[in-house]
């Protein structure tokens, strides 16, 4: 499957509304053209309402024939992952649990998109509450990768990355639990990054592991990924763990870039066994390169980094296990139609609601927080949490960004892995940590391979610095497209 023309950069779309050459009505009839047209091939959307896109496109114009645009991107349409609540709007989470449920307020990040005078734009497929790596488990509809059908998008972003891989829309917002932004940003060949947690608010973000979800962008370019973060960014009251402090201004200090040569640090755990060999051939060219342009590039270690994935698995899902206890078929969400009594109609609605995975990682989350075993995992776990931190803290010490691959392997095929859930979850082994530490990190497209399947490469950064993310992502790009 060959990709459709590429959108402009999103300054460059700005450019054209502001001096006349296209209006946001014309952008978004575009990008429904672009649905109508790629989108049968791709399956990246769960819905579309165009009417309301083309209202709030409308509105833009007007503001703009006034002198009175809302900000920068005022009239860009912007692609929503089906897990962030847009008031009015399908909230299905790709659940069969939530599958006529209509949101009736704005996520945070949707309010200040609107702000800005950005356009949500239709919901994006994933795989189902978030759980997943392939975009497989969504009940509502399997995404193909755009760059190979055969292949999957990644997950549980994969419809936001396919939409934008696909030119559907000029860019995404996706959630990342353990690498559900980075991993298909790499499957896809785009750009995605994750903000430090607290960074953005999740107040609207359904909620799968509270202490590691984060909302972050997905685009064609860091500059625009820089752009988006600039518009979500920021403190809020609803959310208890955003950081109260207003952000810099990201895309102005990517595009400044670095004061000093940057000390590029490479955790020896992440280029060991299970790394695809076309993969580390491709990051490692992504070192030279920064080392050509001056970094200092260094070895470090990360020595708890093998535990990661076990411990991974035991707080996200003891989490999933509390917050998707609230769909009880009751209040909200999946009914079943029929039961004998108030524990029948739970057990039953439950079990008609959510698929296999949901189950699985639910089942798993309750055993590790059951009576006689909470010591034992759960407590465990977030001990070990903390040494997972603490080696980041250690080596950023010495370092201003890590460089790693995003995923080991390039984007594998359809059905390859939906069998085998362990080989599924080692998909995110080099993207949980990060979470797990709250850090800051994102993909950057590194080449293809011989089969020109894309390849990413993964930077990560100290708490709160997002602006050394971008400026060692933007040095890297720039250099390899020059």
């Amino acid at each position: 499957m060959s990709r459709p023309a590429h959108f402009p950069a999103v300054r460059e779309l700005a450019a054209s509304m502001a001096s006349g050459e296209c209006t946001s009505v014309q952008l978004v009839e575009d990008c429904l053209a672009r649905v109508r047209d790629v989108d049968p091939g791709v399956g990246a959307f769960l819905s579309v309402d165009a009417e309301k896109a083309l209202e709030a496109a409308r509105a833009s114009d007007e503001r703009r024939a006034r002198g009175a645009v809302l900000g920068p991107f005022d009239g860009i349409p912007v692609g929503m992952k089906d897990v962030i609540a847009v008031k009015g709007e399908p909230l299905t989470c790709a659940s069969r649990m939530l599958e006529n449920f209509t949101v009736p307020y704005d996520a945070h990040v949707t309010e200040r998109l609107r702000a800005g005078g950005l356009i949500p734009f239709g919901r994006l497929n994933m795989d189902e509450f978030a759980m997943g790596s392939s975009t497989e488990n969504s009940a509502l509809g399997t995404t193909r990768n755009p760059v190979s059908a055969d292949h999957t998008p990644g997950g549980s972003s994969g419809g936001s990355a396919a939409a934008v891989a696909a030119r559907m829309v000029p860019w995404a917002l996706g959630s990342d639990t353990g690498g559900s932004i980075r991993q298909p940003a790499s499957f896809c060949g785009i750009v995605g990054l994750k903000p430090t947690y607290g960074r953005v608010s999740r107040y609207g973000l359904v909620a799968y592991a509270s202490s590691l979800d984060q909302i972050g962008p997905m685009a064609n370019s860091v500059e625009d990924a820089a752009c988006l973060l600039d518009a979500i960014a920021g403190p809020d009251e609803r959310d208890s763990t955003s950081w109260r402090e207003a952000p810099p201004a990201f895309a102005e200090a990517a595009a400044r870039g670095p004061e000093r040569p940057l000390r590029v640090g490479l955790p020896k755990e992440y280029f060991g066994k299970g790394l695809g060999a076309e993969v580390e051939a491709a990051v490692r060219g992504a070192v030279d390169t920064l080392a050509a342009q001056g970094c200092e590039v260094s070895e470090i270690s990360l020595p708890h980094t093998e535990y990661a994935v076990p411990v991974y698995y035991i707080i996200a899902t003891a989490e999933a296990s509390s917050n998707l206890a609230r769909y009880d078929g009751v209040r909200y969400g999946h009914r079943a139609k029929e039961a004998a009594d108030g524990i029948d109609l739970y057990f039953r609605s439950r079990g008609e609601g959510f698929g296999s995975e949901v189950k699985r990682r639910i089942i798993l989350g309750t055993y590790v927080l059951s009576s006689g075993y909470y010591d034992a995992y759960y407590l465990r776990a977030q001990k070990v949490r903390t040494r997972i931190r603490e080696d980041f803290v250690k080596a950023f010490e010495s370092v201003d960004v890590l460089l790693t691959p995003t995923a080991p392997t390039p984007p594998f095929r359809r059905g390859e892995k939906t069998g085998d859930p362990l080989s599924m979850y080692l998909a995110d082994i080099y993207t949980i940590s990060a979470n797990l530490a709250g850090l800051p990190c994102m993909s950057v497209p590194c080449g293809l391979t011989e089969a020109g399947l894309p390849v990413g490469l993964q930077l990560i950064a100290p708490h709160f610095a997002e602006t050394t993310l971008l400026q060692a992502a933007r040095l890297y790009e720039g250099s390899r497209l020059s």
